[in-house]
């Protein structure tokens, strides 16, 4: 699989068009942003760290029965991926009250919630990603209903898988979003999943191991990326 020309850059990651059109080639960056992008930083082996941790995480989802984007890991930094017709609706599901959940609705941080709740927001950096529902998706054309349901369906079996693999390491499996897209017809999802796009708690302690380390000044933001990823086992090159 020859890599050929930069179809898109992203915050963190580049998307590279191959010799076969059914298949692209994902890089992880070691770029890290926040607030829209108006915060943008290099931070060393974050790239390698995430590209690693998405191909661990993703093998789990496949073999729970989860259809994903990922074919195979490429070198440290690289992923051959599926070339999807990408849904412009990001799926995320809270298990504890954080983030934007906690300044919409002045609830306390880390509440429980019972069930978990499932919220979608138009992917679109210009309008910050606004949270929109299943009728607005469906009337302007971003999916169907049988798509979105899949998705729904999809974004909580996610869930159930991760949050027992996050437990039994030790840790809270926050929040999160996937996004998904159609590969000859079917939802699968795309994008990654890493603690770029998640949030993660010590158990215990309830320490942060997410990105959050990067939006709240924390610091230690990779070295939290490794603890995840030595607590669940992902190899990860010294």
């Amino acid at each position: 699989m020859q890599k050929q020309s930069e179809l898109y850059r992203g915050k963190a990651k580049t998307v590279h068009t191959t010799d076969d059109p059914n298949f692209l080639i994902l890089e992880f960056r070691d770029d890290t942003s926040a607030f829209d992008g108006e915060r943008i930083e290099q931070l060393a082996r974050k790239g390698m760290v995430n590209n690693r941790f998405n191909h661990f995480i993703m093998e789990k989802l496949t073999a729970a029965g989860v259809p994903t984007q990922l074919e195979r890991l490429l070198s440290d930094t690289e992923s051959l991926v599926k070339n999807l017709d990408m849904i412009p609706v990001e799926c995320v599901v809270r298990n504890l009250a954080a983030g934007s959940l906690v300044r919409r609705l002045g609830v306390e941080e880390g509440m429980a919630l019972t069930p978990p709740t499932f919220e979608l927001f138009l992917k679109n950096d210009e309008l910050h990603d606004p949270m929109i529902n299943e009728s607005h998706a469906i009337a302007f054309g971003w999916a169907t209903a049988e798509q979105l349901a899949e998705m729904k369906r999809l974004t909580l079996k996610v869930n159930e898988v991760l949050q027992a693999l996050f437990d039994e390491a030790g840790m809270l499996l926050v929040d999160y979003k996937l996004e998904f897209g159609l590969f000859n017809g079917e939802i699968v999802l795309g994008d990654e999943f890493s603690p770029d796009g998640c949030r993660l708690w010590d158990k215990e302690t309830r320490e942060k191991l997410d990105k959050d380390r990067f939006r709240q000044g924390l610091g230690g933001v990779v070295e939290a990326y490794e603890e995840v990823a030595k607590r669940l086992g992902v190899p990860l090159p010294a």
